[in-house]
This record gives C-alpha cells, structure tokens and sequence, in this order.
C-alpha cells in the first residue's frame, strides 16, 4: 500500500523524492517578503534577500519600511479627520446592522436609555460601574445589577438581564469596531450574555485604525495593557446553517452605541 502511493510519480520520482524536491528549491531561491521594501538606491531591486547583511529595527536586515506602513493601502480606510471617520464608522455600523445614535450629553443619553427600558418593558439591566455609564442608569424604571459591586459575580444574574451597558475604550472607524476592556466592562461576560448591549462613548474616542485602538488602550493604562482586550465588531451573527444570517446566535442580538457629544 506504501509502495503504492509513494510511487505517484512523474519519471519515476516517488511523491516524497518530488516534495523534498521542492523544499530543496525553496530554499535555495529567495523570495520577496511581501509589503517590505530593502534599504538599496533608487532604481534598485526593492526585493530583500533573506541573507543580507546589516541591521534594521523591524528585525528583517536591510528593510526601510514597517509592516504597518507599508500595508496601509491594502487596509481599509479609517479615515484621516474626525468627520471623515465618524462619516466611515456609522455606514461601517450600518453594514454590521448595530445601532448608533448620537446624543448632545449624557442627560439626553440617560433619557435614551429610560425611553428603551420602558418600550421594551426590561426588567433588569446590568453595567459596569464607569463615570459614562452610571449616570444614564439614575431613572431607569427597572432593577440594575452592578458586575463589578461587592456582591459575588453572578453569571445567571447575568444571563436574566435584559440588557448590559458598558463604555468603551475606543471605536474603530476601520472596521467599525468597539474596544472593550477589563476597565471599561469589566471582562467578556457583560458584552456577551445580556441579549442587548448598549456601549455610550463620547465623539473624541472614534479612532481610524485598529492599531490606534490598540495605542490608546496602551496609552490610557501608562504604558500597560488591561488583563483583557476585546475587539466587537456587530452584534453576535452566524452564516452557519444554509448560509442563512442569524443575529443573537453566540451574543447579543442587538449592539447600541450611543455618542455624547
């Protein structure tokens, strides 16, 4: 049987002769590194070999560009004045089906918050204590449930709770993304259990990339990252089942960003 299929071959050659074959090749011929340039004169090959000599910060020898930077046109655009990325993120939130409504302070955002909880008759919303998200919960006209408080964690609390209101660390114009923290929501349990989750932010936290994100979390925490970080992008979707789209499936069916300001 091993005889079999190892002799699949082309002149005789077994299949492990012609895979060791073209390891040998490979290894013998360099390739460009994709989205890197070398440090060489204009008119030069801007192809770097692997076996060049010299130093460079990114950890490749003779490379002028970061990956990053290089790789931008390829990125989606995220947007380079605060116009521009608000105008990106809300059709990015629109394609992703999240909600996103602007208030001009958090007395207008409070008044949002109450109008929902009564339309939608909730009984119980729950929140991570944060000096954005406290204030729309003073007239709510139903029971809250602070994660964070000093009562034990309670995940089946969590789970009864008709909705979950968090802030944020950034949005991402890019991607129309919503970074949480461990300081912002607490950990994942909060954004993912409660069918609704409801983030308030203020205009100023809309960045245009991913890695701005990622440097304003950084930044905020003096240089070190929270515990946890996590990236939501749209309510909780699958395509799974008959590549038909069903909100809801693994999260909240519904993410409401409210913008003070």
């Amino acid at each position: 049987m091993k005889a079999a299929v190892d002799t699949i071959a082309a002149g005789g050659m077994s299949a492990r002769d012609t895979i060791l074959l073209r390891v040998r090749e490979a290894l013998r011929l360099p390739a460009p590194m994709p989205h890197f340039k070398s440090l060489v004169p204009s008119g030069g090959s801007d192809i770097p070999s692997p076996h060049a000599g010299g130093s460079s910060s990114a950890g490749h020898a003779g490379l002028a560009i970061l990956p990053l930077d290089v790789a931008r046109p390829w990125l989606p655009d995220g947007g380079d004045t605060p116009e521009s990325q608000l105008a990106i993120l809300a059709n990015n939130l629109e394609k992703l089906r999240a909600q996103m409504h602007r208030v001009a302070d958090l007395s207008a955002a409070a008044d949002f918050v109450l109008s929902l909880a009564r339309t939608r008759d909730w009984h119980r919303v729950a929140y991570h204590g944060h000096a954005l998200v406290e204030p729309l919960l003073a007239g709510v006209p139903c029971a809250t449930y602070r994660v964070d408080g000093a009562d034990a964690f309670d995940k089946s609390a969590l789970e009864h709770c008709d909705a979950g209101i968090t802030a944020c660390d950034a949005i991402v114009a890019q991607t129309g993304s919503i970074l949480v923290s461990s300081a912002t929501s607490g950990g994942r349990a909060l954004s993912i259990l409660p069918h609704v989750h409801i983030v308030v932010a203020t205009l100023d936290q809309i960045v245009s990339t991913l890695g701005d994100a990622l440097h304003a979390a950084k930044h905020r925490g003096a240089g070190r990252m929270p515990s946890m970080l996590s990236f939501i992008t749209g309510p909780s979707r699958t395509g799974d089942i008959e590549r038909i789209l069903v909100l809801g499936a693994h999260g909240p069916k519904e993410l409401i960003l409210i913008l003070v300001g």
